[in-house]
């Protein structure tokens, strides 16, 4: 089982991170804590950051510069014991095609070392949290959209990670694959679980604890939903007006040089 959140104590710290790939700055100077048994979403325009950052949270690229801290672990110095308590789910999770729903979800049980005793216990909870029981013979390869994504998070969660991090995961899914999604994610949080995700979806962006606005690499925002909102109709519509009220500035700022 997920361990029981310790609630509101920080379990991701971000430190005035950066990143550059040659002369481009993928992320500048970007901090944000989540705290523990929270959801954390990422939203903005494409090409802001987000992806790049998740991915340095899950120790998969190290930083240009600044920390990160999960659980006071150290992403680059301490990456090995980090990835024992993380999940992650890129935007393009690797199931294996020609296997069956239950081919994949054993072997992510046997790569993630998860006990005899336990294997079968946690393949009805997570599969049965995905709906995927009744399916369990099909090829992976014939699944939906919706039910690769809900087979991919099954496989991420069998060894019970305290953070789970995703990318855009309900990209292109259908609507009600999409709300069985966040039901999904709920249902993990309720259990202690905390979770990092990146949305192209403000309707999911709504079902965060806090969000994270980025754009142009830089993080302008943090706060819950309801106070980016603010006095606008929707959350799109203030987020809008947030990224052209800085691109006004940029733009004005480029002239005066």
């Amino acid at each position: 089982m997920v361990m029981p959140a310790v609630y509101n104590q920080p379990l991701v710290e971000v430190k005035n991170v950066s990143l550059h790939f040659s002369a481009v700055e993928a992320v500048r100077d970007v901090s944000f804590c989540v705290s523990e048994g929270n959801i954390f979403g990422l939203v903005g325009s494409d090409g802001a950051g987000k992806s790049t950052l998740l991915r340095m949270i899950a120790t998969m690229i190290p930083p240009s510069a600044g920390d990160i801290n999960i659980s006071s672990l150290n992403v680059v110095r301490e990456r090995r014991k980090i990835k024992k308590i993380i999940g992650y789910m890129p935007q393009r999770f690797g199931l294996y095609q020609d296997l069956t729903v239950e081919e994949n979800i054993n072997f992510f049980l046997d790569i993630f070392n998860i006990p005899k005793a336990e294997k079968q216990k946690r393949k009805e909870k997570y599969l049965g949290f995905s709906n995927l029981l009744p399916f369990t013979d099909r090829l992976a390869g014939n699944l939906s959209g919706g039910m690769k994504q809900k087979l991919g998070l099954a496989c991420v969660l069998v060894h019970e990670p305290r953070l789970l991090i995703l990318d855009e995961p309900t990209n292109g899914v259908d609507p009600v694959s999409r709300h069985e999604f966040w039901e999904i994610l709920g249902s993990m949080k309720r259990e202690g679980m905390t979770i990092l995700v990146s949305t192209a979806y403000l309707d999911e962006g709504e079902r965060c604890d806090e969000l994270g606005l980025m754009h142009n690499a830089v993080l302008l925002t943090k706060a819950a939903p309801a106070a980016i909102r603010g006095s606008f109709d929707t959350l799109e519509d203030a987020i809008v007006e947030r990224i052209k009220e800085v691109d006004k500035e940029l733009t004005n700022d480029t002239f005066r040089l």
